[in-house]
């Protein structure tokens, strides 16, 4: 009998010590610090952006879709004669919202990168604004945390003035997706909707255009600084039709953030980019960047390196009805003058050598 009852407390001593020993293994192992939870923050908040632009339209459009075959219907109808009814908002000023663009996540997008704004003149709320944003890169990641965010302070540094930002129109087709859109003040770069800005919607507005587009994106790589601009004289025109202020502004860095597989011209491959560029309005780029559990591992998360957008010098710009080709080509080449002493001035301090050229095509 005592020989089972010293067994048993043995038994029970051994229990004890094994639960003992359990609970300190998770004691033993270090606990994230502060640095890495604002990592894991940061690194959360570009990937949700990641997928909200990748993803969100055709998830919202394919759910819309699949309830409207079930007993949930009458959710696909309602948003159905709401986009009817609200089909013509993007283009006629939009519906942004100061809440989401100072949401806390987008402190957390900046200081991913980091993303910084520099403020080289004044801009006046008298007067409006077209903004031409170099280079397009891959997802105009300057020109959203800058413009569409409040995080770097836009609003403070331009008193008065209220930016908005060009993108595809095929974009507010999309349901959900159009309207998380309007919300950041971003709108379809069609003619109507640039002239409503700068025309009907009184003044301090700052109308950014990534002039480049979808064919500079093709193009972009990093180290090497290449913009399709040339031939780019519609936002010239639009802004002497109605005296809009031209602005110039670059991203640094903005084509460090991915690695593409390039298609030389000419190529197969290059031939259907640019089909799908003129049929659908973007070119598929073959990119990658980094991974989520590890800089060195691939993935669709842009590499964590630093983004400078300049705001430049402000171009005065008469007003004139109907410009003549010969004006509107004057007033291009001022622009691209002024982008050049933009990109010079400033390309030893934000990354570049002091040999780098400014390749305009």
């Amino acid at each position: 009998m005592k020989t089972l009852i010293a067994a048993y407390f043995q038994n029970q001593s051994g229990i004890h010590a094994s639960i003992q020993a359990a609970l300190r293994v998770p004691l033993a192992v270090p606990w994230p610090s502060k640095r890495d939870f604002l990592a894991g923050l940061q690194l959360l908040s570009v990937l949700q952006w990641i997928f909200s632009f990748l993803m969100l339209g055709m998830a919202s459009l394919i759910l819309l879709i699949y309830l409207a075959f079930t007993s949930f219907w009458p959710i696909s109808a309602l948003y159905l004669a709401w986009l009817i009814y609200d089909w013509n908002t993007p283009e006629n000023g939009g519906r942004s919202s100061t809440w989401v663009r100072n949401w806390s996540i987008w402190n957390y997008f900046r200081d991913y990168f980091p993303i910084q704004l520099v403020k080289t003149h004044d801009l006046l709320p008298s007067h409006n604004y077209i903004i031409g944003i170099h280079p397009h890169g891959i997802l105009c990641v300057g020109a959203f945390g800058n413009l569409v965010t409040r995080a770097t302070g836009f609003h403070e540094k331009f008193p008065g003035i209220k930016p908005f930002l060009a993108t595809l129109a095929g974009n507010f087709r999309l349901p959900v997706f159009r309207e998380y859109l309007m919300s950041g003040g971003l709108f379809p770069v069609t003619r109507k909707a640039i002239e409503y800005l700068i025309s009907r919607n009184g003044t301090g507005n700052a109308v950014a255009i990534v002039v480049g587009g979808a064919a500079e994106a093709l193009s972009c790589r990093p180290g090497v600084t290449t913009l399709i601009l040339s031939e780019r004289k519609g936002f010239v025109r639009m802004a002497l039709r109605h005296g809009a202020h031209l602005v110039p502004a670059f991203s640094f860095g903005e084509n460090d953030l991915f690695q593409q597989v390039l298609f030389k011209e000419g190529s197969w491959m290059r031939r259907i980019q640019d089909r799908f560029r003129k049929i659908l309005g973007f070119s598929p780029c073959f990119f990658y960047g980094r991974g989520f559990s590890s800089a060195r591992s691939w993935g669709l998360l842009p590499f964590p390196r630093p983004v400078t957008t300049v705001i430049g010098e402000p171009l005065v710009v008469p007003r004139m009805e109907n410009p003549t080709c010969e004006m509107v080509d004057r007033y291009h080449a001022m622009y691209i003058d002024s982008l050049r002493k933009l990109f010079d001035d400033h390309k030893a301090t934000y990354g570049l050598s002091e040999t780098a050229e400014l390749q305009i095509l």
